[in-house]
C-alpha cells in the first residue's frame, strides 16, 4: 500500500494510547489493525480505490488516533472523534455498551469504512457504512472483508 509522503500524522498511537482506546470502545484491536495504524495514522493514501459488488469507492484518507484531538492539528481526523459525531447513526443497539462499528478511512461522500465488531469483540470483519441511508439505530453497512489484511490487499491505485 502506497500512501502521500508526510501524510502520517505524528506521533502514532502508543500502547498505553491504544489500550484506553479498548477500554473505553470495549473491544480488543487487532493486531493487523495496530500495525495499520502504526504505520498509516491519518495518511492519505495513494492505493485509494477498491471493488465492491457494484461500485468502487475512494478512500479521501485514513482515520488516525491521537492523544488529545482538541490540541492536534488533525485532531479532526481522529477516530474517536468521528465515531462522537456518528453518534446514533453507527450503532444499531440504543442499550448496547462499547463500540459496534469503528470508522477507519473516510470516503468519498462522507462514508467510513469500518470495523464491525457487532459479531466479535475480538475479531472484527470490515464494512462500508453508509451515510445517507443510515438512521438513529439503524446503521447501513456492507461487509466488504474478514479483516484488515483482506481489506489492505483489496486497496489499488
Amino acid at each position: 500500500m502506497k500512501i502521500q509522503n508526510d501524510s502520517i500524522v505524528y506521533p502514532v498511537p502508543d500502547k498505553s494510547l491504544l489500550a484506553r482506546v479498548e477500554k473505553s470502545f470495549e473491544v480488543k484491536f487487532p493486531i493487523d489493525f495496530i500495525n495499520f495504524l502504526l504505520n498509516t495514522n491519518g495518511a492519505i493514501p495513494i492505493t485509494k480505490f477498491f471493488k465492491g459488488q457494484f461500485n468502487t469507492y475512494v478512500i479521501d484518507r485514513f482515520l488516525c488516533l491521537v492523544d488529545n484531538p482538541r490540541d492536534h492539528r488533525s485532531g479532526m481526523y481522529d477516530i474517536k472523534v468521528v465515531l462522537t459525531q456518528l453518534d446514533e447513526r453507527i450503532v444499531s443497539d440504543e442499550d448496547a455498551t462499547g463500540a459496534e462499528l469503528i470508522p477507519f478511512a473516510a470516503l468519498f461522500a462522507g462514508d467510513f469504512v469500518c470495523l464491525d465488531y457487532r459479531e466479535s469483540k475480538t475479531n472484527p470483519s470490515v464494512c462500508i457504512w453508509y451515510n445517507e441511508d443510515s438512521g438513529d439505530f439503524e446503521p447501513a453497512i456492507k461487509k466488504v472483508a474478514e479483516n484488515v489484511s483482506d481489506f489492505i490487499n483489496m486497496l489499488e491505485e
